[in-house]
């Protein structure tokens, strides 16, 4: 089934067409937006009459005599200087959200892409042998949203976690469990991400003291760096056991965060090594690199240290070693000549954005990247305590993901025991579950990506405000609803004159589709948190202003406000799954 008409494209095609019949050599925008005074304004007719040097109020009287009223539009006006407020018919608003709830692709009118490309995301990108600290949620939080929303959008979506698994630090940890083998042993045989983790920063521990305090074992773990790098079998298998160790971990706390992470999308540093020598030689042969003090560097102009001198990016070290910057050029060949990739995003800390910047122009001038392939570094900001500050423990020290989770859950465990009419614990921790990390989730990607925001879990667990339990009492409430209407069913009967609330809500509704089409356009999930934010308050004013069971209003109405509501569940459910947040039937 096509994908429907929104209300708001329906309008502008009437306008367009009342413009270019107005002045036909001139292309004009009506530039509609939602508008406090009418349904609809447009504000186009002040550029064109500046263009064609016309008065804008007379203009914009010409363009509204060549609109037709009476099936869309119930009402244009002229405004001010020459804006045009547009009301629409109650008829049109309902049949437009019948054709939406009629759509068996259950897409609630959002179109497929029709020229799709190929996105490589790269996200979610943890260290191993390192725990997971609260540094690490928003890049899988933001990218996960991203991955949902462009495959929704119809684009051809590639997930890459590019996590830490390579570099001298494996040397001194190998050559310890080799000498000590028992380290990483399990008691149970199905070893838990906690068992996992906890192994890994004891031998960790113990590594690290055995290397700053014995410079015998300080020369051993250097020289099994070198066989590490030369792929000694023995030495590969040792590091192939801290990766597998890390991975149960790590899938261990992706899933509590509820976040589907496979293994064939880790893809990481180590699986580009054998490209490192090649993309050296490339750049240096092209002269895009040029040797200095022994490294291989690419030089800026605009790219200046404190003393006025160049900063390089150092693809290969004067010893021989190959940097980060070698590893993600190498990425970013294979992204784009294997995997095809028409644009590379790369969720990543703001703090970064040097790196990728000279990375990318690099990749530019080695002819990598160019017009038909894009990059771009979707850089976000810091997670701040309440006190506006790093988010630190009271100790100091960083916070330990799984930790911040497992708060998370409890507050929100309280939180649905205390609402909780006839739900078993087991629903209870069901419930817990999904509010908590729905409520962490939500705080992040209702802030634009690119800001800093604070991490205080009494206001994000709150049935009040701009949150993610907000949201999903919403829904949960219209689920209800559904349930005690009995008999009565949804149903949209365009003949009803509407309430200001009704229309309110269906409008909004209307809206969902070109919200998901520009959020994801934009990498911007705070844009479809905003707008579902707003369709639950909208849906909160038209609950207490319409009655739809009791008082029991007549069938037809209350078929049509039933029709409203389910439909904006549906509306809920969806853009909530596209930001990963479950929304459970009952709260």
């Amino acid at each position: 089934m096509p994908s429907v008409t929104s209300l708001s494209d329906a309008v502008e095609a009437q306008l367009s067409s009342a413009l270019t019949a107005t002045l036909p050599e001139t292309v004009g925008d009506p530039l509609l937006r939602r508008s406090d005074r009418a349904d609809f304004q447009a504000n186009g007719i002040l550029a064109l009459a500046k263009k064609e040097k016309a008065n804008p109020r007379e203009l914009a009287t010409r363009v509204v005599s060549r609109v037709t009223t009476g099936d869309v539009i119930k009402d244009i006006e002229v405004s001010g200087p020459g804006f045009l407020n547009i009301t629409l018919t109650d008829r049109a608003i309902i049949a437009n959200l019948a054709e939406r709830y009629a759509d068996e692709t259950n897409r609630l009118g959002v179109p497929l892409a029709p020229h799709p490309g190929t996105t490589v995301i790269d996200y979610a990108q943890p260290n191993v042998a390192k725990e997971m600290h609260v540094g690490h949620l928003r890049s899988a939080v933001i990218g996960d949203a991203l991955v949902q929303m462009l495959e929704f959008t119809g684009e051809n979506v590639v997930r890459r976690h590019h996590i830490g698994d390579w570099g001298t630090q494996f040397g001194m940890l190998i050559q310890y469990l080799d000498e000590h083998p028992h380290e990483l042993d399990h008691k149970d045989a199905e070893a838990s991400g906690e068992e996992a983790m906890s192994n890994l920063n004891r031998l960790y521990k113990a590594a690290r003291q055995l290397f700053d305090s014995d410079e015998e074992f300080k020369t051993r773990a250097r020289r099994r760096v070198v066989d590490l790098q030369a792929g000694d079998p023995h030495t590969l298998a040792t590091w192939q056991r801290f990766v597998d160790e890390s991975k149960i971990y790590f899938f261990s706390v992706f899933e509590k965060l509820d976040l589907e992470v496979r293994d064939a999308d880790i893809v990481g540093e180590s699986g580009y090594n054998e490209m490192l020598a090649e993309t050296c030689r490339l750049l240096e042969e092209s002269g895009v690199a040029v040797r200095s003090e022994g490294a291989l560097c690419v030089f800026f102009d605009d790219i200046k240290g404190p003393d006025g001198n160049p900063v390089p990016l150092i693809v290969q070290k004067s010893d021989g070693g190959f940097g980060y910057a070698a590893t993600d050029l190498s990425a970013i060949r294979d992204r784009v000549f294997r995997l095809k990739a028409s644009t590379l995003l790369y969720v990543v800390d703001a703090r970064q954005a040097l790196h990728f910047r000279m990375v990318f122009e690099t990749a530019r001038r080695a002819g990598w990247l160019g017009d038909d392939v894009t990059a771009q570094q979707l850089a976000f900001g810091t997670v701040l305590g309440k006190d506006g500050k790093p988010f630190k423990t009271r100790e100091g020290e960083t916070v330990r993901l799984v930790d911040l989770l497992d708060e998370a859950i409890e507050r929100a465990s309280a939180v649905v025991r205390e609402k909780a009419k006839d739900l078993s614990e087991a629903e209870i921790a069901e419930r817990g579950a999904q509010v908590g990390i729905g409520a962490v989730k939500y705080a992040d990607l209702s802030t634009s990506a690119s800001r800093d925001y604070k991490f205080d879990l009494d206001q994000m667990v709150s049935l009040h405000g701009d949150t993610s339990v907000y949201l999903q009492y919403a829904y949960a409430r219209i689920r209800s609803m559904l349930r005690k209407a009995g008999d009565v069913r949804p149903a949209a009967h365009p003949e009803l004159e509407l309430h200001a609330a009704e229309r309110a809500l269906g409008l909004h509704v209307d809206a969902f589709a070109a919200t998901v089409t520009e959020a994801a356009a934009e990498y911007a999930p705070h844009r479809l948190a905003a707008y579902l934010y707003e369709l639950a308050s909208l849906f909160t004013t038209f609950y207490d202003k319409c009655p739809v069971i009791k008082p029991e209003p007549p069938r037809d109405i209350a078929e049509n406000r039933l029709f409203l509501s389910d439909l904006t569940a549906r509306t809920l459910h969806t853009g909530m799954t596209l930001l990963g947040i479950r929304t459970p039937e009952r709260l």
